[in-house]
């Protein structure tokens, strides 16, 4: 298949083609990254991003949050490609459930696909991609929060961000940074909240 039949192949079949070229019980970062071409700052995202849409999942999205912020630094610095250095590209993902994830997203991402259209993609493109690469690497950070359900919210911010950005589609980038920045602030309120609770409960 050429690069440019690879360009205009639906996300959510790429992400099918993408399982089922995996072989062996596992997958690396890595080859995954080399899998997807031309497209890869957005499929890579959003690949790291679904599992950590999955609530009360504990494990794989602190797995791939890491390469996730790494990417999106790369985005906010105006790489053109990926890079991974070799201790987070040689993370591994097992292919059964690579399968598995595009199985279950897949519905969604034809959902969000039928909604999705070129529209306002100057916000999609250098140098305004800078600010969606800072939003990304602050959610990326977010789903690192070892507390219960904090992956969801911005993983699915980070996937409405991903499917902008290969869609060309600055409405649903904004969409998803939006959600993702009122997440974030959701979080700082209920910390500084909390912490004025217990300043008052020992009486400090």
């Amino acid at each position: 298949m050429t690069a440019h039949a690879t360009n205009e192949m639906a996300i959510s079949d790429r992400l099918d083609q993408l399982a089922e070229s995996a072989q062996g019980e596992t997958v690396s970062l890595d080859w995954i990254m080399r899998q997807l071409h031309e497209r890869a700052f957005g499929l890579f995202l959003l690949v790291l991003a679904l599992p950590c849409c999955i609530p009360f999942l504990y494990g794989i999205p602190q797995i791939v949050a890491l390469p996730l912020m790494f990417v999106s630094a790369q985005i906010l610095m105006g790489r053109n490609s990926p890079w991974l250095p070799d201790r987070l590209a040689a993370r591994t993902v097992s292919a059964d459930g690579l399968q598995n994830l595009a199985q279950r997203a897949g519905p969604w991402l034809r959902r969000i696909e039928a909604f999705s259209r070129p529209r306002q993609a100057q916000l999609t493109r250098a140098p305004l991609d800078r600010v969606v690469g800072l939003a990304l690497v602050l959610f990326s950070a977010s789903i690192l929060v070892p507390l219960p359900g904090t992956n969801t919210v911005p993983g699915f911010a980070v996937v409405l961000v991903s499917m902008g950005l290969l869609q060309r589609d600055g409405i649903l980038t904004i969409i998803g940074m939006v959600l993702g920045t009122a997440w974030i602030a959701t979080l700082i309120i209920a910390g500084a909240t909390l912490a004025s609770v217990i300043k008052g409960w020992l009486g400090l």
